[in-house]
């Protein structure tokens, strides 16, 4: 097996990651945009974060800011908004990354395995081919190409362009 080197996954893979107080989606502050909570974009109704553990590269978590678990919560405005939100966060990705595809999953409940079945939240997962096909099986070998800081500063200019103008 070879060795890849991804040092940022070590304290997930061994359990021994902080715990985060509160929410992950709902980081503290009120910033449009947090490096280190790695919150790319939040406005009154939606946030979207860079996965610190990602599947792949620019692996992102699209969620409402309200605290809910199912989609029949949302209110029109919230649905309508995050979906707008999912729409311009896969453009972003499609011409930041240039992936062949994305894959968009929503879990909802911990049986159908959402790691936080309490704020429900869409995963974007960049893909390319032959990323992550029976080689990652049979080689046992996962690659994440980019540094997540190199992806979270490469795709934050277009999410700062998202924001509504300063009055």
């Amino acid at each position: 097996m070879k060795t890849l080197w991804t040092p940022w996954r070590m304290e997930h893979v061994l359990g021994k990651a902080p715990k985060i107080s509160g929410c992950l989606f709902e980081p503290p502050g009120d910033e449009t945009q947090d490096k280190a909570h790695l919150l790319l974009f939040r406005d009154e109704l939606t946030v979207v974060l860079l996965n610190r553990f990602p599947y792949a590269n620019g692996h992102l978590l699209v969620a409402p800011r309200r605290h809910l678990a199912e989609l029949t919560d949302l209110s029109r405005d919230e649905n309508t908004r995050l979906m707008e939100t999912l729409a311009a966060s896969c453009a972003i990705v499609r011409s930041r990354l240039r992936p062949d595809g994305i894959n968009i999953g929503l879990n909802l409940g911990k049986a159908a395995g959402a790691g936080i079945a309490d704020h429900l939240h869409f995963h974007l997962v960049p893909r390319w081919e032959g990323d992550h096909n029976f080689m990652t099986v049979c080689a046992e070998i996962r690659t994440i190409p980019q540094h997540i800081d190199q992806t979270f500063d490469l795709l934050l200019p277009d999410f700062q362009n998202l924001l509504p103008p300063a009055p």
